[in-house]
């Protein structure tokens, strides 16, 4: 008989329910895993997605960040540039604040000075046309008239005024020119040439201007020098000539224009000839260029220093009649610097004027 054989719980029917349970748990594992990992996968790509836009959106915003900063880096620049702007206005708003107030006060002076120099205009206005107004009756007056550029008139300091008026004029060699070399060139020119040399013609139109704005109702006298002193009109050495006479005064005058300058000049004859008028001038009128070169003895050859010239002006002043006004016209002449000042003294010594002309005077 058959022997029963044992049951075990372990028998290959168990083994086999428990390998068949375990390999269903390994595929429901399998099964859960996988679709765990596709999730996973798929939740992972989102995530990524996600981080690049984040990462993209990062690396913007640092750019942007980096321009901000710059920005702000150029704007504290510009504040700063500002800044110092500003303190420059400012200190320049100061300064030209501190420049008006100075200028205020100096405006306010110069506005009192206008007003002086308006009232001082105002003042010579009415004197100018009470001057006019002489000058107008004595124009009416008048023997003569003469006119140069446009009308002119001078203010000379000239005194024309007196009853009796004398009148010098330097006929030497030197009113030929105002330099040594021309009046020797000129010298031993033609007469008409000599004639007609600028200085001397100045010198006639001098005369031509004194004898027009002579008093009508006075005396005068016009007197040629250079070594010897003769009278414009012949014959009336000594003697005082009537301005009214119109007919001797274009004589004397026609005279003088056909003088020829010659010889040296010599002031001590000339002051002494004016002892013999009767009675002597209340005025002297001399038209000069320079120191004498000659005394009472006349000297025919040699040169003659500028002390000697002095020497012979001291002496001719000596034999000047006192009390007489002498006014002074002087055309310098070169190589007597002192003649200036020795010719101004005598003039103001004796109250007259002195006057060195200008080129187009009168």
């Amino acid at each position: 008989m058959a022997r029963r054989r044992k049951f075990s719980t372990f028998s290959l029917s168990f083994l086999d329910i428990m390998s068949c349970g375990f390999g269903a748990v390994v595929l429901v594992f399998l099964m859960i895993d996988h679709a765990a990992n596709v999730e996973s996968e798929t939740l992972n790509k989102a995530r990524l997605a996600e981080v690049s836009l984040l990462e993209e959106q990062v690396l913007i915003g640092e750019e942007n960040l980096v321009k901000v900063r710059n920005t702000v880096a150029a704007i504290n620049q510009e504040l700063a540039e500002a800044d110092g702007v500003s303190r420059e206005i400012i200190q320049a708003i100061k300064d030209t604040r501190a420049e008006i107030a100075f200028a205020s006060k100096e405006t306010m002076a110069q506005t009192d000075h206008v007003n002086q120099l308006k009232a001082d205009i105002q003042s010579l206005e009415i004197e100018k046309k009470r001057l006019q107004t002489e000058n107008e009756k004595q124009a009416g007056q008048a023997v003569r008239r003469i006119t140069g550029d446009g009308d002119r008139q001078y203010l000379t300091g000239l005194k024309l005024g007196g009853k009796r008026n004398l009148i010098l004029l330097d006929t030497s060699a030197s009113m030929l020119d105002h330099s040594i070399v021309n009046i020797i060139r000129r010298r031993n020119m033609p007469d008409q040439v000599k004639r007609s040399a600028q200085k001397w013609q100045r010198a006639l139109a001098t005369v031509n201007w004194l004898t027009a704005q002579l008093p009508a109702n006075s005396q005068y006298q016009l007197y040629t020098f250079n070594t010897e002193v003769e009278a414009a009109l012949p014959k009336s050495l000594g003697r005082w000539l009537a301005v009214s006479n119109t007919s001797e005064m274009e004589q004397a005058l026609s005279a003088v224009n056909r003088i020829i300058p010659a010889r040296g000049t010599s002031l001590e004859v000339l002051f002494r000839s004016i002892k013999q008028l009767k009675p002597l001038p209340d005025n002297i009128i001399l038209l000069t260029d320079g120191l004498p070169t000659q005394g009472l003895q006349r000297v025919t050859s040699g040169n003659i220093s500028g002390r000697e010239r002095q020497r012979l002006f001291v002496a001719a002043i000596k034999e000047l009649p006192a009390n007489i006004p002498v006014n002074v016209i002087l055309s310098p002449l070169e190589g007597d610097p002192i003649a200036a000042s020795s010719f101004w003294k005598l003039a103001i010594g004796t109250g007259g004027s002195f006057l060195s002309p200008s080129k187009d005077w009168p």
